[in-house]
């Protein structure tokens, strides 16, 4: 009996261990995004959180649509596992959940991006990367 007793603890304690871990893992970090100069209060703004396998391809890991208030908003992406990542960030002004271009192509909304590169032309990957690693992050995205 007392072998047995002994192993079923063990057991229990192994698998307590193991849902902890999963736990953590699992919890990962927030990442809190604000955006401060968003020219009206007009529509949402939709942000995504992308890896590079996502980006420019579709809706993110983790999307999140914030109202605006007095032209800023603030955004925590939660559990976010470490990597590389990156943030795209649209003022939906009418709320189709789209980005608007006219005739030429051009967008007609505001956007950008993390690390808010200087771009003239599509926005890439290389230069909106960030990585996450144990700790929390905060940013600030300008249109």
């Amino acid at each position: 009996m007392g072998t047995l007793s002994t192993l079923f603890i063990a057991l229990v304690l192994s698998v307590n261990t193991t849902n902890a871990q999963a736990e953590t893992e699992v919890a990962g970090n927030l990442i809190t995004v604000s955006i401060e100069n968003i020219t009206n209060n007009s529509g949402s703004v939709v942000l995504a959180l992308h890896t590079e396998e996502t980006f420019m391809r579709g809706p993110g890991i983790k999307n999140a649509k914030s109202e605006i208030v007095d032209g800023k908003i603030k955004v925590t992406f939660e559990n976010v596992t470490p990597g590389t990542y990156a943030i795209m960030a649209l003022h939906d002004e009418n709320n189709n959940n789209a980005m608007d271009f006219d005739d030429s192509g051009m967008p007609t909304e505001s956007y950008g991006i993390s690390n808010n590169p200087m771009s003239y032309g599509p926005p890439q990957f290389a230069t909106a990367k960030f990585n996450v690693a144990y700790e929390d992050l905060a940013m600030d995205i300008r249109f």
